[in-house]
């Protein structure tokens, strides 16, 4: 079958994609940069879109009548400057089922959520419902599949949040420690799309998907802490107001771009936990899903598991040490810029050492806001790395003896470089 995967580079989508074309079916992932996708799976086919701008029936046209079904894997948790829910979950899909009616009925096998619960009337899982919904009425041949907490080889979002409090020292400080968690292996849910391919689940199905276990969140994480090997921790539960600043920070990071999942919208999902309330058993289709145990036993976890863990959570503090680095280097000068101007007064008269000055000031103060704002981070640390060796050059020779000053103005410039290039080095999100 020649199938389109939305959402194709994401956590879920990637393992399904790779499943299918393991199967022998002709793949086409989509994804707002497939870029990398391409060289990682370049057996695939990948096109670029991006599901904002996929609001009218005519721009699936061509894509939904070239394929024989559609996977939708796509999905966001928030609002922010990357996502958009009411256009990418409601808007696209509504127009892709028109145009898949206008195609003669192309079936769909839609990757969705429980929709009902404390955080129902939040727009993450209410654009989900609409969809489904308009599905469920749009006369396409269509399986639901509503996934647990899904865990696999990989992590991201909610399982990377897992992983990273897993890893902390000693005591694993945890807000809904209690909250009842089920899970469902990835690859599970690639068995379950294969097999609602294929026609043996029967269409208008909608099934949640969840091993029979389940954990509350501190069991989870423990879980995982023993997976990476780590000795035994004390589970400290918090009271959910200590949670409030921090989804109040991470919310303000996703209007910058950055997807964080201590988002408000996951905490008041986790809030009643993540449980099936489905009477649908996947057994009845021949799956047995695996525990959250099993589904960690069978991938051992590697010592990259545990850096990426343990770097998951110091990854906005570097972003924001960064940020607060140069902002505070272009801020301070501007308090008393006759002072800060006189190294450059043996060089040149000072009117033009002011306006240097001024533009070394302005010049930081852009790169430590740039590097807050994802699309623009990684320009803006390689920005801080030649504009850093642009300054040791410039200080080397016009002023050498600075390398000797005990204040270190220039050797303190070294650790900056440092920790601009571990932020480069773990920039990436998938």
């Amino acid at each position: 079958m020649k199938i389109l995967i939305l959402g194709a580079t994401g956590f879920i989508g990637s393992e399904i994609a790779r499943k299918l074309a393991s199967e022998g079916h002709n793949v086409t992932g989509l994804g707002r940069s497939v870029q990398q996708a391409q060289r990682k799976w370049p057996e695939l086919k990948w096109q670029s879109a991006d599901l904002v701008h996929m609001g009218e029936a005519n721009a699936w046209k061509e894509l939904v009548e070239t394929h024989d079904a559609i996977v939708n894997c796509a999905g966001a948790l928030q609002d922010g400057l990357s996502d958009n829910l009411s256009a990418t979950q409601e808007s696209a899909m509504l127009a892709l089922y028109q145009a898949a009616q206008s195609a003669g009925g192309k079936a769909i096998i839609q990757i969705s959520a429980r929709t009902t619960g404390a955080a129902s009337a939040l727009p993450f899982l209410a654009t989900k419902r609409n969809a489904d919904e308009a599905l469920a009425k749009s006369g396409l041949p269509y399986v639901i599949l509503r996934p647990a907490l899904v865990i696999g080889r990989n992590a991201h979002g909610g399982t990377a949040l897992l992983r990273a409090l897993a890893s902390m020292p000693r005591i694993l400080p945890l807000t809904h420690a209690r909250s009842p968690v089920q899970t469902v292996a990835i690859g599970n849910v690639a068995q379950m799309v294969l097999l609602a391919l294929s026609g043996s689940i029967p269409s208008g199905s909608d099934i949640d998907l969840a091993a029979d276990e389940r954990h509350t969140l501190g069991s989870l994480v423990l879980l995982h802490r023993q997976w990476l090997g780590l000795p035994a921790a004390d589970v400290l539960e918090l009271p959910d107001y200590v949670a409030r600043p921090v989804s109040w920070i991470a919310d303000l990071a996703g209007r910058l771009g950055w997807r964080s999942p201590l988002r408000s919208t996951a905490m008041a999902v986790m809030s009643e936990g993540v449980i099936s309330t489905s009477k649908t058993d996947a057994r009845h289709y021949g799956v047995l899903l695996k525990t959250a145990q099993q589904t960690l036993q069978a991938t051992p976890s590697a010592v990259q598991d545990l850096w990426f863990a343990r770097l998951y959570l110091l990854k906005p503090i570097i972003i924001l040490c960064l940020s607060l680095f140069w902002l505070l280097s272009g801020l301070i000068p501007l308090f008393d810029i006759q002072n800060a101007s006189s190294h450059f007064l043996p060089f040149m008269p000072q009117p033009a050492a002011i306006t240097v000055t001024l533009a070394t000031c302005l010049m930081d103060l852009a790169l430590g806001l740039g590097v807050l704002v994802r699309p623009f981070a990684k320009k803006a640390m390689v920005g801080m790395l030649l504009v850093t060796a642009s300054y040791l050059a410039g200080g080397t020779l016009l002023e050498p003896q600075l390398w000797l000053d005990p204040l270190g103005p220039l050797v303190k410039v070294l650790p900056s470089i440092l920790l601009t290039l571990v932020a480069l080095a773990i920039s990436d999100e998938r």
